[in-house]
């Protein structure tokens, strides 16, 4: 992974790459994402039980409106970027979703979310991407990730408290994770050990990532 991607021309996707692998032996791919993923995040919607679909959006959604889609693939990948991650072996399969879009009122901040299609939560996918995602934010100057998150949304919580998440209630239901990204006092967890892999060395566009 470089830390380039602020000098790119407008329209260029990054080349930043990640292979690893999850807790099953699971072989993924992890890029950032591209315009002609749109037909991805169709099919992944399409996957997502209702549950995990009123998880992402805090609204029953049903599918993906070309407006949306337009909006979650053609990225500027400075203050909105996002991971996608595939199966390595069969990179038309997309597992899973991690974005950031930095807030206008606080350039600091950003609001974060992470998408696992169901068959493929669980398995430490989760964790991946969030640091992955911390370490890109941490490279365009975004020290704290926002959440929005269902109160009884117990794996999204579980995922932000292992970067010390602080949290409080914004409406019923509905809580607000504040999550700082500094490596250096961050908890011993696995999305802290990613991101301090990532955000401590210069590393290749394209790296292995061992867990």
């Amino acid at each position: 992974m470089t830390s380039s991607t602020r000098g790119l021309p407008p329209g260029v996707v990054p080349e930043d790459e990640v292979r690893t692998n999850l807790r099953d032996g699971t072989a993924v791919l992890v890029r950032a994402i591209r315009p002609e993923d749109k037909a991805l995040l169709k099919d992944g919607l399409r996957r997502l039980s209702e549950e995990s679909r009123l998880r992402r959006f805090l609204a029953p959604v049903s599918e993906l409106s070309e407006g949306m889609l337009a909006y979650l693939t053609e990225v500027d990948y400075v203050d909105h970027f996002a991971w996608i991650a595939v199966l390595a072996a069969h990179p038309e399969v997309g597992l899973g979703v991690a974005r950031y879009v930095r807030m206008k009122e606080d350039p600091s901040i950003a609001e974060a979310a992470i998408t696992i299609v169901d068959e493929y939560q669980g398995k430490g996918l989760g964790t991946i991407l969030l640091g992955l995602l911390a370490a890109k934010a941490r490279e365009v100057g975004i020290i704290k990730f926002r959440a929005y998150v269902l109160e009884d949304n117990a794996p999204m919580r579980a995922l932000l408290e292992e970067l010390g998440t602080e949290a409080h209630h914004e409406s019923p239901g509905v809580l607000v994770m504040d999550t700082p990204l500094d490596p250096d006092r961050l908890p011993d967890s696995p999305a802290a050990r990613v991101l301090r892999a990532v955000a401590r060395r210069i590393l290749p566009a394209r790296v292995r990532l061992e867990l």
